[in-house]
């Protein structure tokens, strides 16, 4: 029994190593990782390196057991941490080139009316136990409502509403120099990639969040709204946002964010109290127009909360969507809430390295995303019957290339094959009727091409 126990473990360990390494062969991973500036003099490849430390928590291991103390690797964990400390490693651009070519190929499977959207929001990175990571600071929690140690995950994310792809991330420290518990501590030229993830580590995230989006967008990847929860939802923030993609949030209830309603300015509270809610235990209460700072007009649309009795506030910056289809398309935001906790407590994102460096730190956590996305993808494909190869799309071509026309032909013949066996078959009435029946059909097929160009002229 023991050896097949170990006989099984083993098979399953092959089939998930070919899987991997499946994945990194047909998106390119290898070629996206010298593009990126993550290479190596010499010694083993990247490419190897990075495998290893990616199959990690798909085998039960962690850094320790399958890096540092594995002997059955060619390389040791000097190897690996060189590569993850490296200044000159843009781990950004390589999120988004894999990110990219990965929405290409979901992006086909979904469909045009479908609203595929860009999802914001940061999570804690615990670092509780540590004393000397760099840039760490005292953080908030909203989860737990207290300040622990860490940094904060400002994250953007791509959904269609069955696939969730995480494509650009900052881990930020504070803001402020009397929250930071530790400082830059590593000597590097600012022209590199490493200075650059610092600066932008001690920004506020409103300031991240534009450049991130405008990013995401330039890379290729076309999404219809962007969705945020109240925590980013400002004013200011919906209307620098809304130049690029129309924005739906959750709105805080407070009386220190305003809006122009009616030609005062108003809370959402007050708001909430002038204009005329629906009567018995309707969903959607009510909606009203506002005007934003730098004159944005959006929609606030007023929801029961269903948890308790109370109301809960969304606001759209797309004035032709419904309040019934913001309500709907806001319900997607959940995605990347899935995203985080698979991210924590299933690929190990803050248990399964401890490294004081902050370059090994946005490594370990651009190679967790990738992992994500790997589980992304294969979900897909064996989930999904339209993405059984080119098969798929072969037969689309053959069946879009046999017109009406030459199906009702087909369907004709074999009527006319089938009265043949029958014995009591005139064959000039069965030819007289089929061709009249084909020769309306081709005059009905002409008339449906002259209105397509039509149409289209």
């Amino acid at each position: 029994m023991i050896h097949t126990k170990i006989d099984t473990e083993t098979q399953a360990d092959i089939k998930i190593f070919g899987k991997i390494d499946g994945f990194f062969n047909q998106f390119k991973i290898a070629t996206s990782l010298h593009q990126c500036g993550i290479r190596k003099r010499h010694g083993h490849s990247v490419r190897k390196l990075i495998l290893a430390i990616f199959t990690l928590p798909f085998v039960g291991q962690n850094f320790f057991r399958g890096i540092a103390t594995n002997d059955t690797l060619a390389f040791g964990k000097d190897a690996a941490y060189d590569v993850l400390k490296g200044c000159q490693s843009n781990w950004r651009k390589l999120l988004l080139v894999i990110g990219s070519r990965l929405y290409g190929f979901l992006n086909r499977l979904t469909d045009e009316d479908r609203e595929s959207v860009l999802i914001v929001d940061d999570s804690p990175y615990d670092r509780s136990r540590s004393k000397a990571v760099e840039l760490l600071s005292r953080v908030w929690d909203h989860s737990n409502g207290r300040y622990i140690k860490g940094f904060r995950m400002l994250t953007v994310c791509w959904s269609d509403g069955y696939s969730c792809l995480p494509l650009d991330f900052s881990l930020l420290s504070s803001a402020d120099a009397k929250n930071r518990l530790c400082d830059n501590r590593k000597s590097m030229d600012k022209r590199c990639c490493a200075w650059q993830r610092r600066q932008e580590a001690v920004v506020k995230a409103p300031e991240n969040l534009e450049t991130m989006v405008e990013r995401i967008l330039a890379a290729g990847v076309r999404a219809k709204y962007l969705l945020m929860d109240s925590w980013f939802a400002m004013p200011a923030t919906i209307t620098a946002l809304a130049k690029n993609i129309d924005v739906i949030g959750m709105v805080k209830k407070t009386p220190k964010v305003h809006y122009e309603y009616n030609g005062h300015s108003m809370d959402v509270k007050a708001i909430y109290r002038q204009i005329k809610k629906r009567r018995g235990r309707a969903k959607i209460l009510a909606s009203a127009l506002v005007t934003l700072k730098g004159g944005q007009s959006a929609r606030l649309v007023f929801v029961r909360d269903r948890r308790k009795t109370d109301w809960l506030a969304l606001i759209s910056t797309d004035l032709d969507l419904s309040n019934e289809d913001i309500v709907r398309i806001y319900g997607k935001r959940w995605d990347i809430e899935v995203f985080f906790k698979m991210a924590k407590q299933h690929l190990k994102l803050t248990k399964e390295m401890q490294c004081r460096d902050y370059d090994a730190l946005v490594a370990h956590t651009t190679i967790v995303f990738l992992r994500y996305m790997f589980l992304a993808y294969q979900h897909r494909i064996e989930t999904d019957d339209r993405t059984f190869g080119e098969l798929f799309y072969a037969c689309c071509d053959e069946v879009s290339d046999i017109s009406f026309v030459e199906s009702l032909y087909r369907i004709m013949t074999l009527a006319g094959n089938e009265l043949k066996k029958l014995g009591q078959y005139c064959e000039k009435t069965a030819t007289a009727f089929f061709d009249a029946v084909m020769a309306t059909a081709l005059k009905c097929s002409g008339l449906l091409e002259k209105r397509k160009l039509a149409s289209n002229s």
